[in-house]
């Protein structure tokens, strides 16, 4: 009996690189449920007269409780683990999905209701990224993470650019309602994958072989020993190191540099799809194959940020790895958003701009990465904090664009994107992922 599950183990791919996969297609959903809405927002905007700026508030909540709740979702997956935060935080997503399609019709002042239950989807995906973060702390060794993180990250590229072929279809079919329990529904059916699924560690999942167990180890189980045992980890009976992670330089630089990448980022997740419609004259259709442009650069982009940053850092070692690829791409980033807005053709705008989303998914994967490197069991705490910064970056994106391009152009909101893009490449030359804001004591 002990060689037949022996032979099943070596007989299974990597149980790691299984997880991860599924953590992709968690994030692919996650980018569905908080992109569909920017798909939806032209009919949403009639039916109930909301204008673009009021409209951009919609869009902020969301941002604004995903940000709120970053810090509490990562204690949270320090504490009890990134298994139960993700399958509950799904769940959570599944219910105000379908809140959303609940709103009235005939409601008069929908916009403060329409706020709130953003709001709340916001607070339901802040376990998202934190919880995946823990994940592969947890469960890769320090070479893989760098790519790990690229096909999580990848998830984004997918689920946001196949939300507006999809809601689209859905929306011309049966109503921009139906879209929302559609997302209510594949929320559900992956929070019940992932409960059933993922372990906390490796140690506790059936399939782990221990080939895979030494592996992940070997790198770890120096400063973590029960990373490889049934036990939690010691790390998460300590108390936090509050004043080292808050008085880093390096959490500093990567929280302003990821809220530059954030809000360029919600250009395309919130008004490309707008935009391409109302500012380049494309109908529905057209403008959601446009829209796929940046999100099908994005994927490409992660997955080839994370294996190249893994690539130079074995070479080069961790800071040219991970600081010298995000700072480039922020910095091309800025340059292909200034050119695409000023393009005259619609097809050179699309394409150009398409770029900048993909060439800025470059440095995704080394954001995560360092927010790893650095903290080590407190990556869902670090993690947490840079990625509040970035939703701050985004709620201001999807409220200020807007507000810019109706007062001076659209061009200009692009213009100002590029501004802090290039400010959050700078960002990169002060972090240094060697050093540990989890060494040396507690608070």
């Amino acid at each position: 009996m002990h060689v037949n599950s022996n032979h099943r183990h070596r007989s299974l791919p990597p149980i790691r690189y299984l997880l991860v996969l599924l953590l992709f297609v968690m994030s692919a959903v996650a980018f569905l449920d908080r992109t569909n809405i920017s798909v939806a927002g032209i009919d949403i905007s009639r039916e109930y007269a909301i204008d673009n700026t009021h409209l951009g508030w919609v869009f902020s909540a969301f941002l604004v409780g995903y940000a709120i709740f970053q810090v509490p979702t990562g204690l949270l997956a320090r504490r009890i683990g990134p298994r139960y935060v993700l399958s509950l935080g799904i769940a959570w997503c599944s219910v105000f999905a379908a809140l959303t399609a609940l709103v009235p019709p005939t409601l008069r002042d929908a916009l403060p209701v329409l706020v709130l239950v953003r709001f709340g989807l916001g607070v339901g995906e802040a376990t998202m990224y934190p919880a995946a973060s823990q994940f592969v702390e947890r469960w890769f060794p320090v070479g893989e993470r760098g790519k790990a993180n690229g096909l999580v990250f990848a998830g984004v590229g997918i689920g946001a650019g196949l939300t507006p072929p999809i809601v689209t279809a859905i929306i011309l079919r049966h109503g921009w309602r139906a879209a929302f329990w559609f997302s209510a529904t594949i929320d559900a059916v992956v929070s019940l994958v992932w409960y059933l699924a993922a372990r906390d560690n490796p140690a506790q999942h059936p399939f782990v072989g221990e080939a895979e167990k030494a592996l992940i180890g070997g790198e770890q189980n120096q400063s973590n020993p029960s990373i490889v045992r049934s036990e939690p980890p010691r790390d998460a009976k300590r108390s936090i190191p509050w004043t080292k992670i808050f008085t880093s330089k390096d959490v500093f630089s990567l929280t302003l540099s990821y809220f530059a990448f954030v809000y360029v980022a919600w250009i395309f997740f919130a008004w490309f799809y707008i935009y391409m419609a109302q500012v380049r004259g494309l109908n529905l259709k057209t403008s959601a194959i446009f829209s796929m442009l940046p999100f099908i650069a994005m994927t490409i982009g992660c997955l080839g940020g994370g294996t190249v940053s893994d690539w130079i850092a074995s070479r080069f070692g961790l800071r040219a790895g991970r600081c010298l690829l995000p700072a480039l791409s922020l910095g091309l980033t800025a340059i292909l958003l200034v050119t695409g807005s000023r393009a005259h053709s619609v097809a050179t705008a699309g394409v150009t701009l398409a770029c900048g989303a993909g060439v800025l998914y470059i440095s995704q994967s080394g954001f995560w990465a360092v927010s790893a490197d650095i903290a080590g069991e407190n990556v869902g705490v670090v993690s947490a904090i840079m990625n509040m910064g970035g939703q701050l970056g985004g709620a201001c994106s999807a409220s200020l664009t807007p507000l810019i391009a109706a007062h001076i152009g659209w061009e200009m909101s692009f213009v100002a994107a590029a501004s802090i893009s290039a400010l959050g490449a700078g960002g990169w030359l002060i972090i240094d992922p060697m050093k540990n804001c989890n060494a040396a004591g507690t608070d």
